[in-house]
């Protein structure tokens, strides 16, 4: 539950805070308009998660007042495409915020989010690594645990197999590659769980900017094997996350049901 709305309902049950006082601070729930920005203080309610500031093409002093609306709910602060001018304006408002320079993310934890396992990203090249990054910090601070396998590209493709069984024991795998893009279809090839594709913009000028790895996973013949955008490290994080959880779920409601019908 969002912190800011639990304390105030703790508030109310306690007596410190009347009803017509709850009902103003309510008001706010939904969004705080900040005039450039209207913060969804309502998104961990309904998604679980809390809304992440992008931070290219915003000011610090807007990403300051960002995260200071986003701090009052608690829990935690994620930034994405975020430089060292992002950072120090994440720390006015959040001062134990750390900065991940390969992931270029800031991230600020009120709370240690219990782990859960298992995430595992996989590369292609060394330079894929800044968006796997991206990848892992998003998995890790939405609560699952995230195992790294870089640089096992289809280029020495024995490498790749030499983790064949960190590969079977993953719950979700994110497969992150650019140049021709075929890392994805062979992992999916090899494995029972999901593969989720991160085509990158890495690779010389017929790569296009990535669109060739894009098209490539988009036409993957392994099945199991989804995809999100270029470079789009923070989308496979945010999905793979997802799919961790509710596997976990999915097999605890599964044992609860089985103990009731004994």
């Amino acid at each position: 539950m969002n912190l800011r709305l639990k304390g105030l309902l703790e508030k109310v049950r306690s007596g410190e805070v009347d009803i017509a006082d709850a009902m103003k601070e309510l008001k706010n729930l939904p969004f705080d308009d900040l005039g450039f920005a209207k913060i969804d203080h309502h998104r961990p309610l309904r998604t679980g998660f809390p809304e992440v500031i992008f931070c290219e093409g915003k000011s610090p002093e807007q990403i300051y007042k960002i995260a200071k609306s986003l701090k009052k709910s608690g829990g935690l602060i994620l930034a994405t495409k975020a430089d060292e001018q992002a950072f120090e304006a994440i720390k006015k408002a959040a001062p134990d915020a750390k900065y991940h320079p390969d992931a270029r993310m800031v991230v600020f934890e009120e709370d240690n989010i219990p782990k859960i396992g298992d995430v595992l990203v996989v590369t292609g090249g060394t330079s894929d690594i800044k968006v796997a990054e991206e990848a892992v910090v998003t998995a890790e601070s939405m609560g699952s645990c995230v195992e790294r396998v870089y640089d096992v590209g289809v280029a020495g493709i024995h490498r790749l197999f030499a983790h064949k069984e960190k590969l079977k024991t993953a719950r979700v795998i994110v497969a992150v590659a650019g140049m021709e893009g075929a890392l994805p279809s062979i992992i999916g090839g090899l494995v029972s769980c999901p593969v989720i594709a991160v085509p990158t913009s890495v690779g010389y000028g017929a790569s296009f900017g990535g669109l060739a790895a894009l098209l490539a996973m988009m036409n993957s013949c392994a099945p199991g094997v989804a995809v999100v955008n270029i470079d789009n490290g923070f989308g496979a994080g945010y999905m793979a996350a997802l799919i961790n959880r509710m596997d976990r779920q999915v097999a605890s409601k599964s044992r609860q049901r089985g103990r009731t019908d004994v």
